[in-house]
């Protein structure tokens, strides 16, 4: 089973956090206050879910990056190798304030793979509030909806896995230009939509 590692212990990393470990993923989770700051989280959240430190979160196999926009730099960047890494990319452009981020027409998941070079990125886990991803994402007769996209085949499989795995409905939208622009907040369609998948 591959490896988890969480930079960003905000809502949508907790969220993620407890329902990887849940389902039996090693998971390291972290943020910019080092790791004795994430005790209680770690006690909330058991399963075996370890805190630890930013580099220490990005040698996992795949890395989950869930810090505010005007945060991203500054977390990677005492980061230096990314070669063969899957990072799952749930960050929305948003500056504080609630101001949107200018990306230059780009699409933010772009953005992150220019800063990540050699590792592939994969879109996901962006779309739901906080609190509705923390939820059990078995509802209504049917799974909660996760969207996905990414330019590599291999990685999307391992994210799509993982969504399946800890309860969720995966889908695939393409590649990052395409998918990518569909999920991306604000601006995409499908941002903040609660979908059930009937089974």
């Amino acid at each position: 089973m591959k490896t988890i590692g969480i930079i960003g212990a905000g809502k949508i990393g907790k969220a993620f956090a407890a329902h990887v470990a849940k389902a039996g993923y090693p998971t390291i989770i972290s943020n910019s206050r080092g790791p004795a700051s994430l005790t209680e989280t770690v006690e909330e959240i058991g399963h075996g879910i370890k805190a630890g430190t930013t580099a220490e979160a990005a040698s996992a196999d795949i890395i989950f990056l869930s810090v505010n926009w005007n945060k991203v730099e500054e977390a990677l960047a005492g980061i230096s190798n990314w070669e063969n890494k899957i990072v799952i990319d749930a960050t929305n452009a948003i500056l504080p304030g609630f101001v949107p981020a200018d990306l230059s027409g780009k699409v933010s998941s772009e953005i992150i793979a220019s800063l990540v070079p050699g590792a592939q990125v994969v879109k996901a886990f962006n779309t739901l509030l906080a609190a509705v991803l923390a939820s059990d994402p078995r509802d209504e007769g049917g799974n909660r909806i996760l969207f996905y996209s990414g330019n590599n085949a291999e990685a999307k499989k391992a994210v799509q896995e993982i969504i399946n795995k800890i309860g969720f409905a995966a889908i695939d939208l393409g590649k990052l230009d395409e998918g990518g622009r569909l999920q991306q907040f604000p601006g995409g369609p499908l941002a903040a939509q609660n979908l059930i998948k009937i089974k």
